[in-house]
């Protein structure tokens, strides 16, 4: 398969008919890219435009390239050969089967050895804090462990080297961790939130208003040292979460 070592967003018009601020957007392996702006304002329709790698044949008339080109035809409508993995806000599944046996035909699927199976369990069981078993159903598992399990297979069994994430702060799940473990793995990643904590990870962000591309920005040193803070805040907010589902008391805790 094709080795993919640029994304490119050619930029079309927004909801008004305007052209877009920004007429293209590069995007290379490793890099996490943020698309921000208030509900409404066309981040959903961006991703997908990149799911169906379109061609100015959408509404946005965006064209998206690989490695500078338009991809064929057989790569836009083959899922075998699209290589585009896509993670949403709402994910349950419906096959009637256990995560092993799930784990295990998607390995198959894609040429992978049966060890990535137990790999992609122990790396999902650091996402959520409600543990995933080989022998659970897929139908039982809540959206959180839904999610955990489909990002950690996306890590680790999926060869699509591009990954789309629509808020994956609603997810239930350690976003800061699925984050980085997407990036570590070389992939592309884009990610549609509406988390201070997950626009500042990036190395840029999108900005979306009326349905255009209205700015690119790059992450400054300063949003940086402001990302650390927030960190520590949503870290121990993290921490309050699951004491309470444990049952815990909060009464005592303090800020640090």
């Amino acid at each position: 398969m094709q080795d993919i070592h640029e994304l490119t967003i050619i930029c079309g018009i927004d909801k008004s008919g305007d052209r877009e601020d920004v007429e293209r957007i590069r995007i290379c392996p490793g890099e996490i890219v943020g698309i921000v702006g208030p509900t409404g304002s066309g981040k959903s329709t961006l991703i997908s435009d990149i799911e169906q790698l379109s061609q100015g044949d959408t509404p946005t008339r965006r064209k998206i390239l690989i490695n500078g080109e338009a991809p064929g035809r057989d790569i836009r409508t083959d899922p075998r050969k699209k290589r585009i993995a896509q993670l949403s806000q709402n994910m349950h599944f419906l096959a009637d089967m256990t995560v092993e046996e799930f784990l295990k035909m998607h390995a198959k699927s894609r040429n992978r050895n049966f060890d990535t199976v137990e790999k992609v369990i122990r790396i999902a069981n650091t996402l959520t804090g409600e543990s995933i078993h080989p022998e659970h159903q897929l139908t039982i598992l809540s959206g959180g462990q839904s999610r955990a399990l489909m990002a950690a297979d996306i890590a680790v069994i999926s060869d699509s080297p591009i990954v789309l994430i629509d808020e994956i702060e609603n997810a239930g799940i350690k976003k800061q961790e699925a984050l980085k473990l997407l990036a570590c793995e070389g992939k592309i990643v884009l990610v549609v939130t509406h988390d201070p904590v997950l626009a500042l990870m990036t190395k840029r962000r999108i900005v979306m208003r009326n349905g255009g591309v209205r700015q690119v920005i790059t992450t400054s040193p300063g949003e940086m040292n402001v990302c650390s803070e927030l960190v520590r805040l949503d870290n121990y907010m993290m921490s309050l979460r699951n004491t309470i589902r444990q049952g815990g008391l909060v009464e005592e805790a303090v800020i640090v």
